[in-house]
């Protein structure tokens, strides 16, 4: 089949576990014998990706927000608008304050959702006129549902299924004020009509989105992530220094001060003064007095030298630091619709130590290569922590079943093969997606 992905990037600047779980399915899916291209939106995606040379940047997020702010920059030259696109400037964006952040990026996000009749008409007619020319898809796949103003253009024009995974937008939708909030998830649960199927990413967030977005549970498929587990290199906990580790954005909704408060409990008992903690996962200038704040607690514990803040986390880099840890967290405040850095964890031989939130419990379960703690407190996490790291049997027994969940229940290959045959289900309604209606 030929698939497009389009896929909102983070810029490199930080563990964005939408981007890694896109891409891990663009490459699954191309060694199933598929053709899939990725398009990247508003910023790029990673610093090492090797196939997006040929293909533009659509919605470069400088570009977009300085027409949604400034009319005049709508009728700007091609010349200048290919600068703003540039990669370069977007990747600057990135790093800065509030760039991918839901707080100021209200009215941009409704007028994304309102698609044809929103501010950016004109690069959604760019987008679909160049995936006409250069991709003719059998399927479109949206990255979520805050796409979803994409839809009916792709669909009418390109006259083939439209498919959108669901994950975390309650995240970023619910952060706004009342008044765009309930705008933005009506005008997600109207825009939904345009697609054909939904992919959830857990049984959890299926029922999530199916009573938020008032979707029917027949256009509701729950596809897992997962990795390859060919791609991790096995190390058993129990022969590993006992590092903890955090991978994910450094910042307060993923919980890394709970991490942290954890970590300095757990020090203050006997047993564990070899323990060290290990931190990674990128952050953005939003999150700059977070974790100057952080370091100072850290000082003040007197534990600075027991904690490795590590910059990079990109590939050979975050192997590495799956070496170096024995056991990880990441205590998600509100939790999280799955949480890719679980397999990449567990598929290295690293436990997890999850809050019972959002679908961890589901997937802990699932995988059996962890546990679970309630509620989401420092205390219960170093609780948890002490618990693992103290019983040599138990931590063995958790590495070796988390390396095993990966590859007999949360195989990416197998999932891909779960989302090919969602593909096929659509495609062969008579080769064509069920005509739109006026209120799509």
């Amino acid at each position: 089949m030929n698939i497009v992905q389009i896929i909102p990037g983070s810029g490199g600047s930080f563990y964005c576990g939408n981007c890694l779980r896109d891409s891990k399915y663009v490459d699954a899916l191309r060694k199933e014998g598929h053709q899939v291209v990725k398009i990247p939106m508003y910023l790029p995606l990673f610093s090492d990706e090797h196939d997006l040379n040929d293909i533009p940047v659509f919605y470069g997020a400088v570009s977009i927000y300085l027409k949604q702010l400034y009319p005049v920059f709508r009728r700007a030259p091609k010349w200048f608008d290919r600068l703003l696109n540039s990669k370069p400037l977007l990747k600057m964006a990135a790093s800065m304050s509030g760039s991918t952040n839901a707080k100021g990026l209200e009215d941009m996000t409704v007028s994304m959702l309102l698609g044809e009749e929103g501010k950016q008409q004109e690069e959604l007619e760019r987008m679909v006129e160049w995936l006409a020319t250069h991709c003719k898809p059998d399927v479109v796949h949206l990255s979520n549902a805050l796409l979803l103003g994409l839809a009916r253009r792709l669909r009418e024009r390109l006259q083939v299924p439209v498919v959108c995974s669901l994950q975390d937008e309650d995240v970023w939708v619910d952060v706004m004020r009342p008044d765009f909030r309930d705008r933005v998830w009506e005008l997600m649960s109207r825009k939904a009509e345009a697609v054909d199927a939904f992919i959830a990413v857990s049984h959890f967030y299926a029922g999530v989105m199916q009573q938020r977005m008032k979707l029917p549970g027949e256009k509701i498929f729950p596809v897992y992530l997962g990795v390859d587990p060919g791609e991790y290199e096995f190390g058993l906990s129990t022969e590993k220094p006992r590092n903890i580790g955090y991978i994910s954005r450094l910042c307060p909704d993923n919980g890394l001060d709970i991490a942290v408060e954890a970590f300095i409990l757990l020090k203050q008992q006997p047993g564990f003064e070899d323990v060290r903690m290990v931190i990674t996962g990128g952050s953005t200038g939003a999150d700059a007095d977070f974790i100057r704040e952080l370091k100072k607690r850290i000082g003040a514990a007197g534990l600075t030298g027991m904690v490795d803040f590590d910059d990079e986390f990109e590939g050979a880099a975050r192997h590495d630091f799956f070496r170096r840890v024995a056991v990880a967290t990441v205590p998600v405040r509100n939790g999280e619709a799955f949480g890719m850095y679980l397999p990449e964890l567990m598929a290295s031989g690293i436990p997890v130590v999850q809050p019972a939130l959002g679908a961890f419990p589901e997937i802990v379960e699932l995988s059996g290569g962890g546990l679970t703690f309630s509620p989401n407190s420092p205390e219960e996490l170093s609780k948890s922590l002490a618990a693992v790291l103290s019983d040599t049997a138990l931590l063995a027994r958790l590495s070796l079943q988390a390396r095993k969940g990966v590859e007999e229940r949360l195989n990416i290959h197998d999932h891909a093969r779960e989302m090919i045959s969602v593909y096929r289900k659509l495609t062969g309604r008579n080769g064509n997606p069920p005509p739109l209606t006026e209120d799509n």
